[in-house]
């Protein structure tokens, strides 16, 4: 239970800049790099008996009996890397010492290791003497070569530059081909060059993204499903015979985002919100066979953007590639990704070569954006100055739709290491889409590029690594431990405040995976209602959960809407449901370079002495491209175990909030602007509880009362900044 000293706190933590690397890097086995022989035993002199002129005794060594061979032979082809127990229980078994076992199944791996290294080789030299035995041939013709006109020898000129250029460009190029056919080889039985129809492709090194003969490959994805247009209901994995073609497509998007991302001007001009943006008919003359037909009714979006972030390049390249990690850390953006085949997991241990084929849906902070729904494939590569590339690239021509709304070109990100476990990352955002359906209220943002493009992928990838490095520090001073009792007790209040964004945010976009409901023809203040059933869930109550949210726009600077808003002593300016309170903050957490980012404890002294004192968790965060403030009343009770280091996933939370995003008007790219003709878009969202038993119907006055209550707080908030900001 909460102690009365532990109200009367206002301790706040320090922002902790140091990363614990330790923690941040992952474990490295070694136990594949040494070799060591168990099964041999050497009599050796010992000590002062040693005779400097007697020979050394011979290795004696124990053979392995034909039985224990047979039978460890057939647990390596199904478990080559046998833990301590399966080794006790082998030794047990064949009357060995577990060491042996060890040390056999050690010498198998390498020995397999070699004999899978020498046909490798073998089949390379024969390649090679074939590649040699070509060259003769054609310096042989061109010895012989006669001049059509006179019958002379014809006169060789020198190669131009451009030439020498492409030449070296495609043989690079068929090297990355030849690796990655290996790994298709893998799944389809035969390499990349058995398909006489990939081959003429090859050499165009196009990323032909229009009508080409991908898309008349059938069977690859379900019909869509036209009532709700969820594409990531409807995709299925793909076939054996396409996953070759999804390999070519993704080596040639990884060479393209390189080019991309290491390009400046004239491919690359200044855009209105500091961020470089794409030169679309210098990019035709670039890469002329890399477009195809662009569909009707689609705009061209593509943008780039680069910076230093507090992570090292193992743990970035990991959050890329695990969809959860990816879609926790842009939550924001992400509302829901799923990895629907892995074709590749890499090489030598890490993602180098990984291939995913992936669906994401992508969404604004507000009912009023249509989400982006995309299926496309993501590769990952390691290039030879140690730089890694994660490039994505849609696989809609395996799935032919007229009504196709958004596909995304060769996007991603280059992530280069720096000392002190910093990254510098450059990221592309390159996309054709369909937004007529966008509210005029955040036509201008989206147009920007800072609704989706790479500035906001950036930004928020900078704020999210500085919150992990926060959660991670281990150097907090004790002095501020009085009111949050442990390290492990700072950990659980951050992981639940992470849950609680999470959900917040994957609640108030316009995913295809609820469907809003308008409430009132108010023009922009519609409110937005969709109900929820929670059964079975320990992190939110059981029951019928109404969310209701509206958007709309105040003249007023984003920063000052977000500094007023998570300020607790301006809370009973606009928080009905703080009856008037005096707010006072409980515990701090920063966990970001601006002040704004921090998770705090909230407690809420009514000022009716009949009603329980209530706790507020809240997170408040902000970017370049846009802040949030989000809240959730939490139980005394489970904040408790909370605060003492217990599991954070079984405290009920309901959160609701805001989004606050530069209206695009004006912007500078500097950060959230604090003056200038800009004004704000605010989304509020709200999640409340209005009935406890998941079977009951929903009423007509509960729907009533929560959009009372939204509009309310809407027309508080107006009139508190407008004040504020005169």
């Amino acid at each position: 239970m909460f102690s009365p000293s532990l109200f009367d706190s206002s301790h706040m933590f320090d922002m902790v800049h140091k990363t614990n690397e330790s923690e941040l890097m992952g474990n490295v086995r070694d136990d594949d790099y040494e070799i060591k022989s168990g099964t041999e035993t050497m009599d050796a002199p010992s000590g002062d008996d040693h005779d400097p002129n007697q020979r050394p005794k011979k290795k004696r060594y124990h053979r392995h009996t034909q039985r224990q061979i047979q039978d460890m032979e057939a647990f390596f082809k199904e478990c080559p890397h046998p833990d301590d127990k399966q080794r006790k229980e082998l030794s047990r078994e064949l009357g060995l010492e577990p060491l042996q076992v060890k040390f056999w199944f050690q010498n198998k791996r390498t020995q397999m290791k070699a004999q899978h290294e020498r046909n490798e080789n073998a089949i390379l030299k024969a390649e090679n003497e074939k590649l040699r035995a070509e060259n003769n041939r054609y310096k042989e013709a061109l010895s012989n070569a006669t001049c059509p006109s006179c019958g002379g020898p014809a006169a060789l000129g020198e190669m131009s530059f451009d030439e020498q250029h492409l030449r070296i460009e495609n043989a690079r190029l068929k090297e990355e081909i030849d690796r990655i056919s290996g790994i298709a080889a893998k799944y389809v039985g035969k390499p990349l060059s058995s398909y006489p129809h990939l081959s003429s492709h090859l050499q165009s090194r196009s990323v032909d993204l229009g009508v080409s003969n991908f898309g008349t490959q059938s069977g690859f994805v379900g019909e869509m499903d036209r009532s709700t247009g969820d594409l990531l209901r409807s995709v299925s994995v793909p076939t054996e015979a396409e996953k070759p073609m999804i390999v070519e497509l993704a080596v040639a998007a990884m060479e393209e985002l390189i080019r991309l991302a290491q390009s400046g001007e004239p491919l690359w001009v200044p855009g209105d919100n500091s961020t470089d943006v794409l030169n679309e008919d210098e990019y035709l003359r670039t890469f002329p066979r890399a477009t195809g037909p662009k569909p009707l009714g689609l705009r061209h979006e593509a943008s780039k953007e680069s910076a230093v972030v507090i992570m090292n390049h193992v743990n970035l390249v990991e959050i890329l590639m695990d969809v959860n990690q990816w879609s926790s850390v842009f939550c924001g953006i992400v509302s829901r990704a799923m990895t629907l085949e892995v074709l590749s997991t890499g090489v030598a241990g890490n993602y180098n070569g990984a291939l995913q084929v992936m669906t994401a849906e992508f969404q604004v902070p507000s009912p009023l954006v249509p989400s982006r729904e995309n299926y496309f494939v993501r590769y990952c590569k390691q290039h030879i100055d140690g730089t890694w590339a994660v490039v994505d690239v849609s696989l809609d021509n395996f799935r032919p739709n007229p009504a196709l709304k958004y596909r995304r070109r060769p996007s991603g990100c280059l992530i280069q290491e720096l000392p002190n476990g910093y990254s510098k990352v450059i990221w592309v955002e390159h996309v054709e889409v369909d937004d007529r359906a966008v509210h005029n209220l955040y036509r201008s943002v989206v147009n920007s590029g800072l609704a989706f493009g790479a500035k906001r992928w950036v930004a928020t990838l900078d704020r999210q690594c500085e919150r992990l490095a926060s959660s991670m520090a281990s150097n907090i001073p004790a002095g501020d431990l009085c009111v949050i009792t442990s390290m492990e007790g700072r950990k659980s209040m951050l992981k639940l405040a992470e849950r609680m964004v999470t959900s917040f945010c994957t609640g108030v976009g316009a995913s295809t995976a609820h469907a809003w409901t308008t409430l009132s023809g108010t023009g922009s203040d519609d409110v937005r209602v969709m109900t929820r059933k929670s059964m079975d869930d320990p992190g939110r109550p059981p029951g019928i959960v109404l969310s209701a949210a509206t958007s709309f726009w105040i003249p007023v600077p984003p920063k000052r809407v977000f500094d007023f808003l998570r300020d607790e002593n301006s809370r009973s300016e606009w928080d009905i449901l703080s009856n008037g309170g005096l707010v006072l903050e409980m515990a701090h957490i920063a966990n970001g370079r601006d002040p704004g980012n921090c998770v705090s404890l909230l407690r809420v002294n009514s000022a009716n002495s009949s009603q329980s004192n209530m706790l507020i968790l809240q997170e408040s965060c902000t970017d370049a491209t846009g802040s949030y403030v989000i809240y959730a009343p939490v139980d005394i009770l489970a904040m408790n175990v909370v605060l003492s280091g217990g599991d954070p996933d079984y405290a009920a939370l309901l959160p609701s909030g805001f989004a606050i995003l530069p209206d695009g008007q004006g912007h500078s790219g500097g950060g959230i602007q604090e003056i200038g003709s800009g004004g704000s878009l605010l989304t509020v969202a709200f999640q409340i509880l209005v009935d406890s038993v998941p079977t009951a119907k929903l009423s007509l006055g509960s729907v009533a009362t929560v959009n009372s209550l939204i509009k309310c707080t809407v027309e508080r908030i107006r009139t508190a900044v407008m004040c504020n900001n005169a």
